[in-house]
């Protein structure tokens, strides 16, 4: 480290963002990563902690210190190994990650984090300039070793580093997936404002370079039967997302122009993709938006509304508007609850807090509008949060397009989940140890929102190196794979 004061010179600086009149004319990702000397002087700003929460609120337990001074002291391909030893896709992250990370920063105490997302995807992209980024081979020992036939289904995070981390160890692997392309959410669900889509694609040269194979257009136990993946000793892995939406179960749902948010989302991936065919997808321009749901998805569905040119789009947002300051001593390490700016604001969207939709308003077959009931939160005696209706508050939004965007249930229970019969925990998720990762069947392994729930990226980046692992000790009776 420069200086353990360094924090007291230099103030947090965040990557620079295209205008939001420019950037609502386009689809390409509008945050630009930081220069090198702005990340090095950013890097400076770490303190060191002698007990260092980032690391350990990381899921993947980046070694954060480690890389913020070596990027601090120019040692750029040194931070590299640093980062790619915890982390399969830092570009990934560095680009779509919350980062629980900043939350429990130190500074965080003062307000001013260190930069910790942004540091990361400067080191990456560096790396990813200079040609560092290489295919991994595996080692001769790894070679010697019994080699499992390896079969994930799903493409998203964890069944990527799941994958990734198995063919470096030796393994055959093949990837299935149901979609037409490699990349579930990545490339069907996130907008191309937040990754375009050639970030994923070099990334997938990189392992199909490793040994990886890619087989797209299969729906597992449906198209070609599960057992068939097993037979002779195979192992399966699950990674297939959780993909049950959950729903807005009020008068008037099944009119048209009411959709899930990632039937939205997906189709203008799509249409990008085939280069903008007019008509094959749902086309907000000229219409009032309505967007249910407060989080990443609800944002993504605004961003995408606006550019493409919807007259006006709202995002109803059930709880009650957090506070414009929170109390960090109160919360720290974990995320504070505080009102976190949202830059779809700055593009025209519009945020209301505190409200719950009651029904869709028709205008003959087409939904016309949504209305609104008041909602007044409160804590009982339990501290759990309860809400009230507020009598005489009520609210009509104009609106022709409505997109539901409140969450996931479970992964869908058919296909192969029902071939193989699998046990399923309370929630709906296939049951499966968080240990071992093993589901009920044996061979079989499952990891990601199919077994954890709809979570973070960073967080089904862990479970698929966790899985590798277990699969690897599964096979060989051990393994040198790294546990995160």
């Amino acid at each position: 480290m420069h200086s353990p004061t360094a924090f007291l010179r230099i103030p947090r600086v965040e990557p620079e963002r295209q205008a939001p009149g420019r950037r609502i004319r386009h689809w390409h990702e509008y945050e630009h990563p930081l220069p090198d000397p702005r990340a090095a002087e950013q890097g400076a700003r770490c303190m060191d902690c002698g007990v260092p929460w980032c690391h350990g609120y990381c899921p993947v337990h980046n070694q954060i210190p480690e890389w913020n001074a070596l990027v601090s002291e120019d040692e750029w391909r040194a931070a590299w190994e640093q980062l790619e030893s915890t982390n399969n896709f830092p570009e990934l992250t560095g680009r779509l990650c919350p980062a629980p990370c900043e939350d429990a920063c130190t500074l965080r105490l003062s307000g001013s984090p260190v930069t910790i997302r942004a540091i990361e995807l400067a080191i990456v992209e560096h790396a990813w300039q200079r040609g560092w980024v290489r295919p991994q081979r595996p080692s001769s020992a790894s070679l010697d070793a019994p080699a499992g036939q390896v079969s994930v289904v799903g493409s998203g995070p964890a069944g990527l580093a799941c994958a990734q981390q198995l063919a470096r160890a030796g393994h055959a692997v093949t990837v299935y997936e149901a979609a037409p392309k490699i990349g579930g959410l990545l490339r069907y669900g996130i907008p191309d404002f937040r990754l375009e889509k050639r970030i994923l694609d070099r990334r997938l040269d990189q392992m199909r370079e490793e040994g990886v194979r890619f087989r797209t257009g299969v729906r597992v136990g449906a198209d070609l039967p599960a057992r068939d993946l097993m037979t002779e000793g195979g192992v399966l892995v699950l990674a297939c997302g959780s993909s049950t939406p959950r729903d807005v179960t009020v008068p008037g749902r099944g009119l048209g122009g009411v959709h899930f948010a990632l039937d939205y989302l997906s189709g203008q991936n799509r249409s990008l993709d085939r280069g903008m065919e007019r008509g094959r997808y749902m086309d907000a321009c000229d219409l009032d938006v309505v967007v249910i749901g407060g989080g990443d998805t609800g944002s993504d569905c605004v961003g995408t509304a606006i550019r493409q040119g919807a007259r006006s789009v709202t995002q109803i947002q059930y709880h009650a508007e957090p506070p414009h300051q929170g109390d960090v001593l109160t919360h720290w390490p974990e995320p504070v609850p505080e009102l976190k700016p949202n830059d779809h604001e700055a593009e025209g969207g519009r945020r209301i807090w505190g409200w719950e939709t009651v029904a869709f308003r028709a205008d003959g077959e087409r939904v016309a509008g949504v209305d609104l009931q008041r909602l007044h939160w409160s804590r009982a005696d339990d501290g759990r949060w309860r809400r009230e209706p507020v009598t005489g508050e009520s609210r009509r939004l104009p609106a022709q397009l409505v997109l539901i965007a409140i969450g996931y249930r479970h992964p869908a229970h058919g296909d192969v989940i029902a071939e193989l019969d699998l046990s399923l925990d309370g929630r709906g998720n296939i049951a499966a140890g968080d240990g071992d990762y093993r589901a009920s069947r044996e061979g079989v392994f499952a990891c990601g929102d199919a077994r954890r729930g709809q979570s973070l990226i960073v967080w089904a980046i862990r479970e698929g190196r966790q899985c590798a692992e277990s699969v690897d000790t599964y096979v060989r009776g051990g393994s040198e794979l790294p546990r995160v």
